[in-house]
This record gives C-alpha cells, sequence and structure tokens, in this order.
C-alpha cells in the first residue's frame, strides 16, 4: 500500500529516533524485579518502575542492578496495577517520551520481543500496539490451558465491547503513543486487573488504530497473576461495555 509523503527509509529513520520508556509496575517482586530491569534492551532511555505499595525489598532490588535509567515512582500503598500504570505513564511522558512500553514487574514479558512491539506505535502506523499470546507459536506448550481458554472468552467479550477483533485482550505488555495517552488520561484508569479491557474500550471509541504483535507467552516459575476471581471482575464490566455499544 503507498503512503504518500513517506518512503519505507524515512519511516524507519523517524521509528528510530523516538524516545521509549518503559513502566514497570510492580508489588512485592524483590525475586524477579532484578531480572527485568537487568536485561532491559539498550533501546529504552528510561525505566520508570513504579512501586505500587510494596512491602518487600522491590525498589532495593531494582535500584541494586545500577542502571542509570532507572527512576522510580512509589506509592504509599497497594493501588492495583492499573493505577500503577497510570502513574508510570504520567511519568514517562511528562519526562519526555514518546513512545511507552508496559513490562511486568514478576518477568513474564519477553524483552526480545520489544522491539516489535514498539516499531508500529514508534513509526506511526497505530497508536497502541498490544501483545498477543494466543497466536504466538508456542502458546499451546507455554500458556496453560486454563488461560488460554479464559483469556479467549475474555478477548471475545472484549471485541463485542469494543466493536473490534481483539485477540489476547488481557496481555499486558503493550506500548502507547503521546497522541493515544492524551485520549486516555481524561479520567482514571480502571485501577486493577480489568485495566487492559478499559484501555481497549476507551481507545476503540477515541478512534486510536491497535494493531496485535505476537508476543512469547512466559509463565516459567510464574506466581500471582490473573485468577478465576480477579476474571469474574472483569466480565461484568465488559458484558456492560457491549451491552451499551448495542444500544
Amino acid at each position: 500500500m503507498l503512503e504518500l509523503g513517506w518512503t519505507a527509509s524515512a519511516r524507519v529513520e523517524s521509528s528510530r529516533e523516538r524516545v521509549v520508556a518503559v513502566v514497570v509496575p510492580a508489588c512485592d517482586e524483590e525475586e524477579r524485579v532484578g531480572r527485568v530491569i537487568g536485561t532491559m534492551p539498550a533501546r529504552v532511555a528510561r525505566i520508570v518502575l513504579v512501586d505500587d505499595g510494596s512491602r518487600d525489598a522491590t525498589v532495593a532490588r531494582a535500584e541494586s542492578v545500577g542502571d542509570a535509567r532507572l527512576v522510580i515512582v512509589s506509592h504509599g500503598a497497594r493501588r492495583g496495577v492499573g493505577a500503577a500504570i497510570e502513574s508510570g505513564y504520567r511519568r514517562a511522558f511528562d519526562d519526555g517520551a514518546d513512545v511507552v512500553v508496559v513490562m511486568a514487574g514478576d518477568a513474564q514479558m519477553d524483552p526480545d520481543d520489544l522491539e516489535s512491539l514498539i516499531a508500529p506505535v514508534a513509526s506511526g502506523e497505530v497508536g497502541y500496539a498490544k501483545g498477543n499470546r494466543l497466536d504466538h507459536p508456542r502458546a499451546t506448550r507455554d500458556m496453560p490451558l486454563v488461560r488460554r481458554l479464559a483469556g479467549s472468552v475474555l478477548s471475545r467479550l472484549t471485541s463485542l465491547a469494543t466493536g473490534r477483533r481483539v485477540r489476547d485482550s488481557q496481555c499486558g505488555y503493550t506500548a502507547i503513543d503521546r497522541q493515544s495517552w492524551r485520549a486516555l488520561s481524561g479520567a482514571p484508569l480502571w485501577s486493577s486487573y480489568g485495566y487492559p479491557n478499559d484501555v481497549l474500550v476507551r481507545l476503540a471509541r477515541a478512534g486510536v488504530v491497535v494493531r496485535d504483535v505476537p508476543v512469547r507467552p512466559v509463565y516459567v516459575g510464574k506466581r500471582g497473576g490473573m485468577r478465576a476471581r480477579h476474571a469474574l471482575l472483569v466480565v461484568p464490566y465488559v458484558i456492560a461495555r457491549a451491552l451499551v455499544r448495542g444500544d
């Protein structure tokens, strides 16, 4: 498809010039957060660790890596992963980032996927890119069956709520540009585990172009994450949004 005014080489150069920051939401992740900071790609200009009321050594472990790109945003008490991401977005964009990625503090997201995730956002093709573990070649081997099934159900409901085809709606490995963040920042994000669905619904309403990018599912030694009770909290939200859209 011809894009007037742009050549392929110009798009690549423009992409490389974009300032990329990564938000790392973390709560009681002292065992894994050092690995996240220590494997952060050189492409990243700023790492914003949002400590969401940790009671362990999460911040100390992150700082012990000695990465000069790291800044800490602290919540005095736990406010939820969505609230942590919102705080991280605000700090990263205030500090001059053009594109902001979210990588969880539990080492659940492969840093090797970062470049492919940010590419369509940094080049201006889309405003928001999200990871899609369900369509990755290793999904059936590495992603637990229950999570695949739950993810498929929530993705279908989110598709109804947004009017767009959504795959792996619960994947938190995402990239967003400044303009799209402005479309979200008029009201607080859902503070807990329903934040990915909330973001996708609001982006759809704002007309922001979203792209799925296959990313490797990482679950070895994984604790926590979205459990059945969290999914039960998300379902009423996406059903309600789907019904509103259908009216």
